[in-house]
């Protein structure tokens, strides 16, 4: 079984997507994002998959693509902001060096957009469902993150910066 050197996780907004690939560029590795399997996987767009199969049907969907790529990949993967949420994905990164890309509420709603191609985040009031998804899941980034870089005031290089130096101190810790 092969491992990933990183995976990523965050909620919406956090630099998972552009973080990811320039990480995977900084460390020599390929870069994978589960999104894209699922998506790749179900022939559809992950706001179809909840319009027409509903969030449990994705979650398990979700799970499964995750538990593939965390046993396949061998560099560096970013799983959906909601992937953690999920207690099989969340016993399966036990195993693995997790990076939290943590963004707080006014960083995250910029960044996001608030826009429908995020399903969780369409409806009434997108800004609550913003702060009521960041308060329910902070706990759970932090219970299986490895390493939590704070992205709020910080360019995409200076997070894959703090992600080297972060993934280079636990590689000499656990040395």
């Amino acid at each position: 079984m092969v491992t990933p050197r990183a995976v990523i996780i965050g909620p919406p907004g956090s630099g998972k997507s552009t973080v990811g690939p320039a990480l995977a560029a900084a460390l020599g590795l390929a870069f994978r994002d589960s999104d894209d399997d699922i998506v790749a996987r179900a022939g559809k767009s992950i706001t179809d998959i909840f319009t027409e199969e509903g969030e449990p049907a994705f979650r398990a969907l979700e799970e499964e693509v995750v538990a593939n790529a965390l046993a396949e990949h061998d560099g560096v993967l970013s799983l959906g902001g909601g992937a953690p949420i999920t207690p099989g994905t969340r016993a399966r990164l036990a195993a693995h060096t997790v990076v939290f890309l943590n963004v707080g509420m006014a960083a995250g709603v910029q960044r996001a957009g608030l826009s429908t191609a995020r399903p969780l985040l369409a409806g009434v009031n997108p800004r609550a469902t913003y702060k009521a998804l960041l308060d329910a899941r902070l706990p759970v980034y932090r219970e299986v993150a490895t390493i939590e870089i704070d992205t709020d005031h910080r360019t995409p290089a200076e997070v894959v910066e703090a992600a080297v130096a972060g993934l280079t101190e636990y590689s000499k810790e656990q040395a």
